[in-house]
């Protein structure tokens, strides 16, 4: 701020010894021969030395300026300007010749450039030369008529110049001084919105009519799994954004519908909003990860859940329980035939299974809300290896190969680790289950790395079991829906769900000639809690 300060003060000077330059060429040109029947000259001599002195003096300082000397104090500059002109003042006759309108620019420049009592005393050196030196001529030159009251409001004329020039001034150096705390509060404030911008894990794009990227920041291009450059065009970026864009300005009214930029990738959400300035229509582009909405969706679920199962718990786990009780006192009577005990059997088999899908329902619908946590995903896997190994059914037969990325970098995620060991345990469970018969031997895969187009973190689960029919594949993640008798169709639907509310997605890919891909992409370690 200083240095604008100064920058502008010297800016001033310059303009001040430009005029003084070009005055004091004109007033030596005057001294010629030019000035016959323009001046009538009281002391023809005496104006054209003043004149020549005036031009040489003022062409130095401007030369000593324009080398870069300008420790030349302004007040003495200021008192130099007025003395010489007050000079040709007297030489051409007083106050009848109006050269003493020529001290109000030294005076009006002295304050602006020097405030307070210096630019007041600048006004009285200049009145009171004036009055002096028609004072001295009415007594040099009496034959001269000098008028002292126009002198005297001339000398008026100066203080007031000086009074409103210091004021004008103030309020000027004010406002410029509040201009520029703006200008930098603004440049700050911008500085701190685009940090902000680049910072949010909310994609924001900027498109102007011809469908050409003008701004976006670092979430956008992780999302759409493109780098952006400026001017590119939306086609290219993403055909899918493209066609939600020109149908968003054919029907504004209708929602645009969620989509994927690449195999992988996050399931993308659109919301389109115009801003149009100075006749360029533009749009603005808000990109949303569509795990947020179906985390919502599924808490909401989950209370409707609970409030669902808590109403029928009561009436369903109490018959349940008479009946299998019933079956079993049945079954103890020597009167039954063998036919009657199978039915017996069967009677409490299925009251068992029936209870066993109560106790996991109930189990989800009570299940705390998730607390996510920045987890280190390599260290949780080994030791979550090391957990799950008593688990395994005949141990000895199973082998579990890890895979991680060669960098040796950490895979970082925000996930709750006691949900993720429940769905990984049941990932697992599962491979166990279906890769191999019991007895035999069987290996399950599990691969940890980046997904660089996303650069979002993945865990596969992966066996080479006979995999999953391609008329069940549609219906895994459902509840209830299972292939064995002995199942509750439950576990692949609670996975599914604890990583939705964790917004992570839990995806099934078959593998080829044989087995199944189990994959769960996690979020972003900055997503937002």
């Amino acid at each position: 701020m200083a240095r604008q300060e100064d920058s502008q003060r010297a800016r001033i000077v310059r303009i001040y010894n430009l005029y003084r330059v070009v005055l004091a060429f004109l007033l030596a040109l005057l001294s010629t021969s030019l000035r016959d029947g323009l001046l009538d000259l009281a002391n023809p001599e005496l104006y054209e030395a003043a004149s020549w002195i005036y031009l040489l003096v003022n062409v130095a300082i401007a030369l000593m300026l324009h080398q870069g000397r300008r420790d030349l104090h302004l007040f003495v500059t200021a008192v130099l300007d007025i003395f010489l002109l007050s000079l040709l003042f007297y030489a051409a006759g007083g106050a009848g010749s109006g050269f003493g309108n020529l001290l109000l620019i030294p005076v009006a420049t002295g304050n602006i450039l020097l405030h307070g009592r210096i630019g007041l005393l600048l006004a009285a050196l200049a009145s009171l030369a004036l009055m002096y030196l028609t004072f001295f001529l009415s007594l040099s030159m009496p034959a001269l008529p000098q008028n002292y009251l126009q002198v005297g409001v001339l000398g008026c004329i100066f203080f007031a110049v000086a009074l409103f020039v210091q004021r004008l001034s103030r309020k000027v150096q004010q406002s410029e001084t509040l201009a520029q705390q703006q200008a930098v509060s603004l440049a700050s404030l911008e500085k701190l919105n685009k940090l902000i911008i680049q910072r949010m894990r909310t994609g924001i794009v900027v498109v102007n009519k011809r469908h050409q990227v003008l701004l976006a920041n670092e979430a956008s291009a992780q999302m759409l799994g493109k780098p952006i450059m400026r001017e590119m065009e939306l086609e290219g970026l993403s055909s899918a954004l493209a066609q939600r864009l020109q149908q968003w300005q054919q029907y504004p009214s209708i929602r645009a519908l969620p989509f994927q930029n690449h195999s992988g990738g996050a399931e993308l959400m659109a919301n389109f909003k115009p801003l149009t300035q100075a006749g360029d229509e533009t749009v603005l582009i808000f990109l949303d990860d569509n795990a947020q909405v179906a985390q919502q969706a599924q808490q909401l679920k989950l209370a409707s859940l609970g409030r669902l199962t808590a109403s029928i718990a009561h009436e369903i786990r109490n018959p349940l329980g008479a009946i299998s009780h019933a079956a079993q006192l049945l079954s103890e009577s020597a009167q039954l035939t063998e036919q009657d005990l199978r039915l017996s059997e069967i009677i409490q088999q299925h009251s068992k299974r029936m209870n066993r899908v109560i106790e996991t329902v109930l189990e989800l619908s009570r299940r705390r809300p998730s607390e996510p946590q920045l987890v280190d995903l390599g260290l949780w896997m080994e030791q979550f290896l090391q957990d799950f190994e008593p688990s395994k059914l005949a141990s000895d037969m199973i082998e579990f190969e890890c895979e991680t990325q060669p960098d040796g970098e950490p895979i970082m995620t925000r996930m709750d680790p006691n949900q993720l060991s429940q769905v990984l345990g049941n990932l697992c469970q599962n491979a166990l289950r279906y890769s191999g018969r019991e007895g035999e031997p069987r290996t399950i895969w599990i691969r940890l790395y980046i997904n660089h187009e996303t650069d979002l973190p993945v865990l596969e689960v992966i066996d080479h079991g006979p995999g999953i029919d391609a008329d069940h594949v549609p219906h895994i993640f459902e509840p209830f829906y299972t292939t064995e008798a002995s199942g509750t169709g439950l576990g692949l639907y609670i996975s599914r769900e604890l990583c939705e509310s964790n917004q992570a997605r839990l995806e099934y890919e078959p593998l080829e000639p044989r087995g199944c891909c189990m994959r769960i992409t996690f979020a972003h370690p900055k997503r937002l809690v």
